[in-house]
């Protein structure tokens, strides 16, 4: 039976473009959610769509990860919320997972014209693998590729879309945007973006076997930028995580990529910790 894992961000959805639609705390994130979850509710269809049987998870992936409406959810679908929880963006992944799809992704930080870039958070300014600039579309691509599994598909602005294909040319991207700059885009219509994400979901799902997974062997070595001198004071408590004559990187070396991508997240958790 074929299992599929959906990580859904929020960025990267039709219509939203501002700090205001994706922050819990602000006047606008209500609609986003909204929106959020009938994206979703597309892909899970068009997965339905090509594979009847196939179980389906969904890994909400933004913030707080407690942003999609689970009473509004598609039934037929499991839902990961809430945090921490293991791999974080990809929580419910394993090694019984057929395809992983990025809905509402965003491209890395400093990458633009893209809507709302940034890797993580706004304490890391870039994370290199391999001498490789990855924001959250690679490192996740990364890490389920590790597991031998392939992302199948990514939506979000065209940014975020030539971000995947650069990595894995074969996946199926939707971009349901065009990104103007870092807080504007030329956006489909909801309800046209939803048509487009339930098409691709179903063609994602049935040409699945002929997208090779991205795989990174180790060692690696990783170099994190980050904002602030505080934040390298914090990370540096980390066994085997050594500051560069910068002043503002950290580097490390990862046994493989599932060791890589748990110091990355715990890396990004220390950089939103506030000095004092």
């Amino acid at each position: 039976m074929t299992r599929v894992l959906i990580s859904v961000d929020m960025e990267g959805i039709s219509g939203i473009v501002h700090p205001t639609e994706t922050n819990p705390d602000r006047y606008e994130y209500e609609r986003s959610r909204a929106l959020m979850t009938a994206e979703t509710n597309s892909v899970i269809a068009g997965v339905l769509d090509a594979e009847p049987t196939a179980v389906v998870w969904v890994a909400d992936a933004h913030g707080p990860f407690r942003n999609l409406l689970p009473e509004e959810l598609d039934r037929r679908a499991h839902l990961v919320r809430g945090r921490p929880r293991p791999l974080g963006m990809l929580g419910g992944l394993d090694e019984h997972t057929d395809a992983v799809l990025l809905v509402g992704y965003h491209a890395r930080a400093g990458r633009g014209p893209a809507v709302l870039a940034h890797t993580m958070n706004d304490g890391i300014l870039d994370v290199r693998v391999a001498g490789r600039s990855m924001g959250e579309i690679g490192l996740n691509a990364a890490m389920a590729g590790h597991l031998g599994l392939p992302v199948v598909l990514l939506s979000g602005d065209d940014s975020a879309c030539a971000e995947l294909s650069d990595l894995v040319p074969s996946a199926v991207t939707v971009p349901v945007k065009q990104a103007l700059g870092q807080g504007a885009a030329v956006a489909l219509h909801p309800a046209e973006a939803r048509d487009r994400l339930r098409r691709a979901a179903a063609e994602a799902v049935t040409r699945r076997a002929q997208v090779s997974p991205l795989i990174l062997a180790g060692p690696l070595e990783v170099e994190v930028d980050l904002s602030a001198p505080f934040m390298v004071d914090l990370a540096t408590l980390v066994p085997g995580v050594s500051r560069t004559e910068d002043g503002r990187t950290v580097t490390f070396t990862g046994a493989d990529f599932a060791e890589t991508y748990r110091l990355i997240l715990l890396l990004a958790q220390l950089a939103t910790i506030k000095p004092g």
